[in-house]
């Protein structure tokens, strides 16, 4: 799950792929909500125009958002462009605090993790708690007893922010033209009505 620092949601599923580094199986970087560093599909103009007809064929569709598989699949690869390289980091992290063998206190001291000092928990082989920060300090994920979840940074909430306004202006556009064009279609409708009448 990715959950943005500042607006912090949860959502209760496992984002574990088949891979394992130590004991910890690696992160879905596949779903949705789990993003790593890629390169650019496409240039930022061309991703406006494939948003702005996202946006139209899931109103005409009576879709909105995240009901859309076309939507979440621009959102993924829109965002991944300025994501952290998550899966480095956390496959950096891992190797490293698996080479450490010194065991970790098995309970957190709670100051410590409210002050942010604690950055994984671990007892022999098996990593109960851990976190992974990329080069500017901002948490990017935890792993918590077999579940993953990732932390939207600054640059990827402010990316996903304007894909959201981008999408939305165009449905809100699409879905006007079509109130519009049914409105007129009804209008003409009961003036020929009158018409044939009289």
């Amino acid at each position: 799950m990715r959950i943005e620092n500042y607006y912090t949601f949860s959502q209760s599923r496992s984002l574990s792929g088949t891979e394992k580094i130590g004991s910890v199986p690696s992160p879905d970087y596949t779903d949705f909500n789990f993003n790593t560093k890629k390169a650019p599909a496409m240039s930022d103009k061309k991703y406006r125009e494939a948003i702005i007809e996202q946006a139209k064929k899931d109103q005409s569709a009576g879709k909105f958002q995240s009901e859309s598989a076309g939507f979440r699949n621009l959102v993924k690869s829109y965002v991944s462009t300025v994501s952290p390289d998550r899966k480095n980091i956390i496959a950096e992290g891992l190797t490293a605090i698996f080479k450490n063998k010194n065991p970790q206190p098995k309970t957190l001291n709670l100051i410590d993790y409210l002050l942010g000092n604690v950055k994984y928990c671990k007892e022999a082989t098996d990593v109960s708690y851990a976190e992974f920060y990329d080069s500017n300090g901002e948490m990017v994920a935890s792993y918590s007893n077999g579940r993953w979840i990732s932390y939207g940074t600054k640059a990827e909430n402010a990316r996903e922010s304007e894909l959201w306004g981008i999408y939305n202006e165009a449905w809100n556009n699409a879905a006007s033209t079509d109130q519009k064009i049914s409105s007129e279609a009804s209008t003409g409708t009961t003036i020929g009505s009158i018409n044939k009448s009289v």
